[in-house]
């Protein structure tokens, strides 16, 4: 049967329950991994509870799911497992592999040759009868924007362990932004198979270091070269994984020499799970015996309360534990209807609301993704309630517009398939719908907005121009694209240098942009370290006498400007004062204000480094004029020259930019950090602990600044960050003058 006809037989089944009619039996036939996948539901028994209505299994046998963690544990691994595993790819490809092809969920080519996930990808597989939504998420810091808006949008998380690294500084960073988003989540241990690998050190560092609540499900049979399978300790069974790509399961009895460890091990999980479950703890405390069921029962409710992290093992590129694992994420991942989701009423000023996360409610979705697809803009929507159907209309709540749905589809990595209607739960695509990261949708009938997702400020800038002047066009066009995709990456233009800044998370971030605009829209880049913007300024008072005079045949050029410039306090509140001291008609008061204009004129470049002058005070005190040849511009002319006679008498100084920067890092790194703060010339004015990291509070030049995040991260294994924001302009030492203004002439001579 097509689809429209499902579409219909949906319609028909509301509208039999709001007339209150009792149809005995209805095939509701529902798009699957296989083609259509036919489920009878028998609504008669159900139509005796009003609050029973037809979407209450549809929803339970969903999970929206992520899989984070830190570069190179083996998320894009493991997906590309689970998607063979459900069928909706029917080969495995590495990351990086020989044979060309890649990964299935690192579509971009950036990403087949790095290696590396920059884009998360959403796709959607069938497991036991169960419809999961999967996003796969980038490692690197630098795509931490990826992670955020993933995880704002999903019910739940697989956060992924290298067996042989442990908890690594990404791990940390993505475990912080799954509490911010109070997202339960399951622990996987990867790599088993390699040299070195220890779960249990790893399980006590995710204890530790993520203070997670957490126990082993699973116990391996053998480890490193010698690891064969895994013991269920919920179940008390052996699993086995044979075949090409292990997708054979055998069941066996526990190994004799295992069954004191394991009946240790799962002692050990009852207890800590008992601790978050009076239920359990009862069953535990009066030594009754607890059931595989009673156990499963009390982990669901432990992790869905993130009160738990059921731990699972195994190795994605050995093909060993992967199934297990995905009944684990049915099993104790919760369902769209069994997560709170809140929006803000904004006609009751902002007043929260619980949403019911369910179809019958009005339509409420939260663009959490933009992305420029071979058909225009692509915007992936997470609907929260209520349901969708091609060709509604829908309003925009943050700009009020009226958008209709012209086509509705499910995302496999960068493949489509196109649906007819959504509902609450589901995260789809829609085309044609111009909005930004962040903008939520209603039917109209309610104006909700979805509270934003956190962004993180740019903590790196770079200059770049188009090295053809030609493809101006297609460059704004991509910064323009880029800007909207990605709310981290900044665009902006430097009014004194004229160059186009681009601001991101890191230098890859950057990089990956700069590459992208050469591969997407041909364009070749020329990326420079951005101009500080310095300034000038005058240390003591100088003279001016000056007389420009011009006689070239007919009305000729005359003016004379007398006076002083002395230096203004660097807390004045104006950066310019000109002073006129006249007394008398020396110089006629109609030409005042072009002398005015040629000083500030003058004061755009001063003659040290051409950068502008500031905390300066010019005071005129007398002057000539001529009958026939003064004129405004014989005065401006005058201004300007007599203010270059006398700046270099006034010893001009160069003032640069100083930066106030926040780090935190673990306290272990401190020595290293301050060491290299001091030989960037900054000043350490506050130094606090913060449980077990330091926060260090400095006033550093950012000329001295650039590429500091990729130094820090390597001085403290990437667990530092900083801010910087800029504090004011101060003098520079006699030694960097002297190199800025050598710098200076030889910049001048060479143009």
């Amino acid at each position: 049967m097509t689809r429209p006809c499902a579409t219909r037989l949906l319609s028909y089944i509301r509208r039999a329950q709001s007339n209150r009619l009792r149809p005995l039996s209805i095939l509701v036939f529902e798009g699957a991994a296989n083609g259509v996948e036919r489920r009878a539901m028998s609504t008669a028994a159900r139509a005796n509870e009003e609050k029973d209505p037809w979407w209450r299994e549809a929803m339970g046998r969903m999970r929206n799911i992520g899989i984070s963690a830190h570069i190179d544990s083996g998320k894009t691994t493991l997906t590309e497992r689970v998607l063979f595993y459900t069928g909706r790819i029917h080969e495995i490809h590495e990351v990086r592999g020989k044979d060309g092809v890649g990964a299935k969920m690192d579509s971009m080519d950036l990403e087949r040759e790095k290696g590396i996930t920059i884009q998360s990808a959403a796709t959607y597989c069938t497991w036991n009868g169960y419809q999961v939504n999967i996003i796969d998420t980038p490692g690197h810091v630098d795509f931490t924007i990826e992670v955020e808006r993933a995880l704002r949008v999903l019910d739940g998380a697989i956060l992924v362990l290298c067996s042989v690294g442990g908890v690594q500084s990404q791990s940390i960073t993505v475990d912080r932004q799954m509490r911010r988003y109070e997202v339960p989540r399951v622990a996987f241990i990867n790599k088993l198979d390699r040299m070195g690998a220890d779960p249990w050190k790893v399980l006590n560092q995710a204890r530790h270091k993520l203070r997670h609540h957490s126990a082993a499900l699973q116990f391996p049979i053998g480890l490193e070269e010698a690891f064969q399978g895994l013991v269920d300790l919920v179940e008390l069974k052996a699993y086995y994984f044979h075949g090409s790509n292990g997708e054979k399961i055998e069941t066996a009895d526990i190994p004799q020499h295992l069954e004191a460890l394991v009946a240790e091990k799962r002692r050990e999980l009852i207890e800590v799970v008992s601790e978050v479950d009076d239920k359990l703890a009862e069953a535990f405390l009066n030594d009754e015996p607890i059931s595989p069921t009673e156990l499963k029962m009390a982990i669901r409710r432990a992790t869905i309360a993130r009160k738990f992290v059921p731990v699972f093992m195994g190795s994605a590129f050995k093909n060993k534990g992967v199934q297990p694992l995905l009944d684990g994420v049915l099993h104790y991942l919760p369902c769209p209807t069994e997560v709170e989701n809140f929006a803000l009423d904004q006609n009751k000023d902002e007043e929260k609301i619980l949403l019911s996360g369910t179809p019958s409610g009005p339509f409420v979705a939260l663009a959490f993704k933009l992305e420029e697809g071979r058909f225009g803009q692509l915007t992936y929507l997470r609907i929260y309630e209520g349901v969708i159907r091609r060709g509604d209309f829908m309003i925009n709540v943050n700009t009020g517009k009226k958008i209709k749905v012209p086509r509705l589809v499910r995302m496999h990595s960068d493949e489509m398939e196109d649906i007819q209607e959504a509902h609450a739960g589901q995260i789809v695509a829609v085309f044609g719908v111009d909005c930004a990261s962040g903008d939520t949708f209603t039917d109209g009938s309610v104006r909700y907005t979805m509270t934003s997702m956190n962004v993180p400020e740019p903590v790196m800038s770079l200059a770049v121009s188009p090295i053809s002047k030609d493809s101006g066009g297609q460059f704004s066009k991509a910064l323009n694209r880029f800007q909207k995709e990605d709310p981290t990456f900044r665009v902006g233009l430097d009014t004194e240098s004229g160059q186009t800044i681009i601001s991101g998370m890191g230098e890859l971030h950057l990089d990956i942009y700069v590459e992208r605009i050469r591969r997407e829209y041909k364009v070749d880049a020329k990326v420079g370290k951005p101009r500080v913007n310095f300034r000038e300024t005058v240390t003591q008072s100088s003279d001016f006498d000056y007389l420009h005079k011009k006689q070239t045949g007919g009305q000729g050029q005359y003016g004379r400007v007398c006076g002083y410039i002395e230096p203004l306090p660097m807390d004045s509140p104006v950066k310019f004062e000109f002073e006129n001291n006249i007394v008398g008609q020396a110089i006629p008061s109609s030409f005042i204000p072009a002398i005015e204009k040629g000083f500030r004129e003058a004061c755009n470049s001063g003659s040290l480094i051409g950068h502008p002058v500031e905390y300066i005070r010019i005071v005129l005190t007398d002057g000539a004029s001529h009958a026939v040849d003064s004129s405004e511009l014989a005065f401006k002319l005058a201004a300007i020259y007599a203010f270059r006679k006398c700046y270099s008498t006034a010893r001009p100084i160069i003032l640069e930019p100083v930066m106030k920067v926040e780090l935190k890092f673990p306290t272990e790194f401190q020595g290293t950090v301050t060491g290299d703060i001091n030989k960037r010339k900054g000043l350490i004015v506050g130094n606090d602990q913060d449980g077990d990291d330091t926060v260090v509070v400095s006033h550093v030049p950012l000329n001295n600044m650039f590429g500091y995040s990729t130094s820090l991260r390597s001085m403290t294994q990437g667990k530092g960050e900083f801010t910087m924001e800029y504090l004011e302009h101060s003098p520079v030492s006699q030694e960097v003058q002297t190199q800025l203004v050598n710098q200076h002439n030889v910049d001048k001579s060479q143009q």
